[in-house]
């Protein structure tokens, strides 16, 4: 696959994958042999950049994916670059199926994190660590502080933050080069586009989670797709409705009529619409299906001009469209 940087020297697959749904939010956990055999999969197919966090598991496994990734890559850690985050746990007294987060991002918390992050990933290095959420109340400059310190004791190479604001971003600059910026990003989230001179600005890459809209913009599903209410966080969003889905209509036309033209399919036409908008933006689109991995770095091979970035940019931003997951609550 072809490769892309990310702030100023971190190369990473122009796609990579996002780990979560193996073991989080998207249906039932992946048995753990079947989970791990397929996130190899990956890296058979050409992805080098896998997602993980500390807080993506189970009620009986809290940490589960970090363990699946690092059991991947036991015996080919140096080559493939693996994020990971801290700096949020769920509150688990909650009985909703979409939890609401905890910010934690106190110094000590941060260590004991990174050094358990590392133990179930079985490396002694992080490539890439997230703050996952701004804590309100730990100054970002703090933060970055600490991050400062963690990468020259070689315990993680760079770092970056997830659901960061522009302010945010440039307080923790200054004390630690951040090197890429996670927010979501798709067709029907694109709130977080008034960053980019920003990362342009100090040379900072965009990691784009949900590309697809949580799996919307494949065009597979419809107001007849049934979710599991138990594990899959798709039966509460609302872009999947019953009552929503419809408003989607001339987006998925869209994406249908682009993808009929460049013979590809509509999820290979929203990803490749971020990354030929930007070079350093890089989608991070989850699945369990290696067929499907197969697809979604087929997107890295489609070439769009700038006119037909343009066409679509103008397209969406006179579209009906439903509302869009946003993510989960944070306590305030």
């Amino acid at each position: 696959m072809q490769k892309r940087i990310l702030g100023k020297e971190l190369m990473v697959s122009a796609v990579g994958l996002g780990c979560m749904g193996f073991s989080h939010a998207y249906g039932a956990p992946v048995e753990r042999k079947e989970a791990v055999k397929l996130i190899r999969q990956a890296a058979d197919i050409g992805y080098t950049f896998f997602d993980t966090a500390e807080v993506y598991g189970t009620a009986d496994d809290p940490h589960q994916n970090e363990v699946l990734v690092g059991e991947a890559f036991k015996d080919c850690r140096d080559k493939v670059v693996i994020a990971t985050k801290f700096g949020i746990h769920f509150d688990m007294e909650s009985s909703a199926l979409n939890k609401t987060l905890v910010p934690d991002s106190r110094p000590e918390v941060i260590r004991a994190s990174v050094d358990a992050s590392l133990k179930r990933l079985g490396t002694d290095y992080i490539d890439l660590y997230y703050q996952h959420r701004t804590d309100p109340a730990v100054p970002v400059e703090e933060v970055a502080g600490v991050m400062e310190d963690l990468i020259k004791e070689g315990k993680i190479r760079y770092w970056g933050l997830s659901e960061a604001s522009e302010e945010t971003i440039r307080k923790a600059h200054k004390v630690c080069p951040v090197t890429a910026v996670q927010n979501r990003y798709s067709m029907m989230a694109r709130w977080h586009e008034k960053l980019f001179p920003v990362l342009e600005e100090l040379g900072i890459g965009y990691v784009a989670f949900s590309p697809l809209a949580n799996g919307f913009l494949s065009a597979k599903y419809n107001k007849e797709t049934k979710f599991d209410k138990v594990y899959d966080y798709r039966s509460m969003m609302p872009q999947f409705s019953g009552q929503e889905i419809g408003k989607n209509d001339g987006l998925v036309s869209l994406l249908e009529s682009m993808a009929q033209e460049l013979n590809a399919t509509p999820a290979q036409v929203s990803l490749a619409w971020m990354m030929c908008k930007k070079p350093y933006i890089v989608p991070i689109p989850g699945t369990r299906k290696p067929e499907r991995m197969k697809e979604n770095a087929g997107a890295a091979d489609i070439t769009l001009t700038a006119v037909e970035v343009k066409n679509i940019d103008d397209a969406l931003e006179n579209m009906e469209m439903s509302d869009v997951f946003g993510g989960s609550k944070i306590v305030k």
